[in-house]
């Protein structure tokens, strides 16, 4: 009888695995440029041929994706067959935007407990430069530099817990809460004591991840969220009251031109 062959992995699929794994957890990140091929050959210790067998794979996958003037990229498509139909529905029906900040709730809670257990020390230090991040930005009188910061202080955490669905899908929410997040802050700089809390808040989620308190971190992390939740309930109805109020003048203004007419 025949001896089962042993089989060996093509030099291009173990290249392909190694990428796409740097996908998964995050190291490369959608809209993260590749490497040029000579370097990541060089990386992997395989010739270049063998290199772009491994791209054409992860692009074969939609994971990768050249663009014209060169360059590979990273796609979004772990995230956006979630986000994409999801933000459709979101914008129809806004009684979502509950549903999703519970589940944010739970899913923030979760990878704050996590990254206080599993953080690394390359984790802590990018977790505090996020921070740091944050704090010079609630310094600086810039919505889209806060908002943005915000998000990616978030996603940070999420990373750190080292769950690859976990991270995926935590950013995949923040894309989703990106406008509700803009507007929840825009209204916050009118209220003076907002601010200190929203900081304090992550100072809280910070400390207790550095210092490896997973319940700490974790009842932070949904104290935080259950302050946004509140929050951004109030900021829509302030929103909804003055939308209300510009219909009035602006029909009363209209009848008041009618009749002088």
């Amino acid at each position: 009888m025949p001896q089962n062959k042993v089989q060996v992995p093509r030099i291009s699929d173990a290249v392909a695995s190694a990428l796409e794994r740097r996908i998964l957890e995050g190291s490369l990140k959608p809209g993260d440029r590749l490497p040029p091929e000579r370097e990541l050959a060089l990386e992997f210790g395989v010739s270049r041929p063998s290199l772009r067998e491994a791209i054409q794979k992860l692009a074969s996958k939609g994971m990768v994706q050249s663009r014209q003037g060169g360059g590979t990229y990273v796609t979004d498509r772990l995230e956006s067959s979630f986000f994409d139909p999801w933000q459709e529905m979101m914008g129809a029906h806004p009684n979502l935007r509950e549903d999703m900040l519970e589940f944010r709730r739970m899913l923030e809670g979760q990878a704050a407990e996590w990254a206080a257990e599993r953080a690394t020390e390359s984790d802590l230090t990018r977790l505090a430069q996020s921070f740091d991040a944050l704090n010079d930005a609630f310094g600086a009188d810039d919505l889209d530099r806060r908002s943005t910061a915000d998000i990616a202080f978030h996603q940070a955490v999420g990373e750190a817990a080292h769950n690859a669905l976990l991270g995926h899908l935590s950013a995949a929410l923040l894309r989703l809460m990106h406008d509700n997040i803009h507007l929840n802050l825009g209204e916050l700089k009118s209220i003076p004591a907002a601010s200190t809390l929203l900081k304090n808040q992550h100072a809280a989620i910070h400390a207790a991840i550095r210092e490896r308190k997973p319940q700490a971190a974790r009842a932070a992390a949904e104290t935080h969220i259950d302050f946004v939740r509140e929050t951004l309930a109030q900021t829509l109805r302030t929103v909804a009251r003055r939308e209300t109020s510009a219909r009035r003048l602006n029909t009363e203004f209209s009848v008041s031109e009618s009749t002088s007419s």
